[in-house]
C-alpha cells in the first residue's frame, strides 16, 4: 500500500513540474494527457481563453466501433491520429505537450508520435 502511495506522491511532483514549464510561454496551445488502466484522454486546451478546442478519448462511439480495448498501444496511437486530425482542422499547428507526470513512454509516446505523424508541431 506504501508502494502505491508513494507512485502517486512521485506523479503528482512530475505533474507540478512538467505543468510549470509548459505553463511559462501561454502562447502556445497545450495537450493534456491523462491514462487510466483501460482508458487514455487527451485535449487541445487554449489557457489562454480558457478552452478545449479538441479532445479525444477510447470512450468515444469511433474508437469502439472499431477496437475493443482502450488501454494499450494501438488504441493511444488511434486516439493520437484522430485528435492530431482534428486539430489541424481547427487550425491548431504547433502545441506543448502537457504529459500530466506520466512518463513519456509507452502509450504516452506513442500517442505523441501519431499527433506528430498528423501534422502537429511539438
Amino acid at each position: 500500500m506504501a508502494d502505491s502511495t508513494a507512485r502517486r506522491r512521485l506523479r503528482q511532483k512530475r505533474k507540478i513540474r512538467v505543468k510549470n514549464r509548459v505553463q511559462r510561454d501561454k502562447t502556445k496551445i497545450r495537450l493534456s494527457v491523462f491514462k487510466s488502466l483501460s482508458h487514455i484522454y487527451a485535449q487541445v486546451i487554449d489557457d489562454t481563453n480558457n478552452k478545449t478546442l479538441v479532445s479525444e478519448s477510447t470512450l468515444s462511439k469511433e474508437f469502439k466501433a472499431t477496437n475493443k480495448n482502450g488501454g494499450n498501444i494501438d488504441a493511444a496511437k488511434w486516439v493520437g491520429n484522430s485528435l492530431g486530425k482534428k486539430a489541424i482542422e481547427n487550425g491548431v499547428k504547433e502545441v506543448y505537450c502537457d504529459r500530466g507526470g506520466f512518463i513519456y513512454h509507452g502509450r504516452i509516446k506513442a500517442l505523441a508520435d501519431s499527433v506528430r505523424e498528423a501534422g502537429i508541431k511539438f
